[in-house]
């Protein structure tokens, strides 16, 4: 899957699969590997080159839920722990509120809210993006907007 042409290729090579939890796959074949191994060999590709900022254009689509989850939690893990940027476009409202910073609503292509996803998520700006109505609760102190 990768191999390096330095030393310090080598180091970031393998600290990349550590962290992406991909070591064990290190010499299997990308198309040997589910979806959510792909997505995370993908991450994997950019660590190598010692990113500061990772973007991810909808990195849960097509993963199953356990996947979903490892993927999020894995980029939440990069920018806590390695202080790596993460812009990410999430079409999962849950998804976004949970794992994110900041948000960025947009309709039209134009910022509609920006901010703390417990502050501007709410059944206005929800109404206000998306033209429909839902409500939006706490679970467990969690925020969630009620999509079903």
């Amino acid at each position: 899957m990768m191999q390096g042409d330095s030393a310090e290729d080598e180091r970031m090579i393998q600290w990349a699969l550590e962290v992406t939890n991909l070591t064990e796959y290190r010499d299997r074949e990308v198309s040997r590997l589910s979806g959510g191994q792909r997505q995370r060999v993908w991450i994997t590709m950019a660590l190598c080159q010692g990113t500061k900022t990772l973007f991810l254009d909808e990195p849960t689509t097509y993963l199953d839920i356990r996947y979903q989850i490892e993927i999020l939690q894995l980029v939440k893990k990069l920018n806590q722990e390695f202080g790596i940027t993460i812009i990410m476009v999430l079409h999962d409202i849950n998804q976004a509120i949970a794992y994110s910073d900041n948000v960025i609503g947009m309709k039209d292509g134009k910022v509609l809210v920006e901010g703390d996803p417990e502050e501007v998520i709410t059944e206005e700006s929800i109404r206000e993006l998306y033209g429909i109505e839902l409500g939006v609760t706490r679970v467990d102190g969690q925020k969630f907007v009620l999509a079903v």
